[in-house]
């Protein structure tokens, strides 16, 4: 593999524009609600250890993901990359486990001196049996991978969509939350709740979806689920970001604060789940479940 710095040396030459991980603990949501779907979304065996995933371009600028099991290498370029640092990654040959057409993310880089990003063509001893090349979501339309960006776009700016909620909105009185005209891509929803929930009979001004959602968290509590659908990262102040993920529907909260709900049936609406007498247990529960990263 060859950096983006480097001169095309031959047809197996490899532009590195971007990687990502792979693992329990961190996957891009975009290609499932847990890590196992995200495994097998790529056609990988979902092992304990993870993946790294390589973005970048041959020598005729066609797009590959190429997926390695190097992650302690994947996660040392990430790493010198948020740093501002430049990182040559060459994972070995031998770190490399396939090469699969086209990108799961959209990109707004390209390799420079290459033509612009295109999908390979298929490969003709494949025929039929080929790989369909790997494609960024649509964003003009509302599902599951739109719903889990959506989430993680939440996440990301956090302070942000903290700070279009009220106090009363927040710390139990339920209510209509108006989207503010700074918000952040996923536009923000009318349907606040509080989590005083189904469990204590007393959330009949939830949205049914919320509720639902909920119970379904609490669940997780019983029955553990696959890894990667509780996830728990860094938060100011000693708290924990929680990202859970089920069919439908996916939760971003604080471990000390409230809780935001996107939901499949809800195109681009925002729920906000109040602290309440229940949501910080629930979020200890999940936190103390979560994959953490290494």
């Amino acid at each position: 593999m060859a950096g983006t710095d480097d001169t095309v040396a031959d047809d197996d030459a490899l532009f590195v524009l971007t990687a990502v991980l792979l693992t329990p603990a961190q996957f891009p949501s975009v290609l499932g609600d847990d890590y196992v779907a995200a495994c097998a979304e790529l056609g990988l065996e979902p092992y304990a250890e993870g993946y790294g995933l390589v973005l970048g371009q041959d020598s005729g600028g066609a797009r590959w993901t190429v997926v390695v099991d190097d992650v302690s290498l994947v996660a040392v370029a990430i790493a010198s990359w948020d740093c501002g640092m430049e990182y040559d990654l060459s994972p070995d040959d031998r770190s490399v486990v396939c090469a699969l057409p086209g990108w799961p993310l959209a990109l707004a880089v390209a390799a420079p001196g290459v033509p612009e990003p295109h999908d390979p063509l298929p490969d003709p001893d494949a025929g039929a049996e080929g790989p369909v090349p790997l494609t960024p979501p649509d964003t003009g339309t509302w599902g599951a991978p739109q719903r889990r960006l959506g989430a993680d776009e939440i996440a990301l700016q956090w302070s942000a969509w903290r700070d279009q909620i009220d106090d009363e909105t927040a710390f139990g009185a339920s209510g209509d939350t108006e989207p503010s005209d700074e918000a952040p891509p996923a536009q923000a929803g009318n349907a606040a709740a509080d989590d005083s929930g189904p469990a204590s009979g007393t959330g009949g001004g939830q949205h049914p979806g919320v509720r639902a959602a909920l119970e379904a968290a609490r669940a997780y509590v019983a029955a553990p689920p696959p890894p990667g659908r509780i996830r728990s990262a860094f938060a100011p102040g000693g708290a924990r970001t929680l990202r859970v993920d089920g069919p439908g529907w996916s939760l971003v909260a604080r471990t000390d604060d409230i809780a935001f709900l996107l939901l499949d049936e809800e195109p681009g609406e925002v729920m906000t789940v109040g602290r309440g007498p229940e949501l910080p247990g629930l979020l200890k529960s999940l936190d103390e479940l979560a994959v953490r990263p290494n």
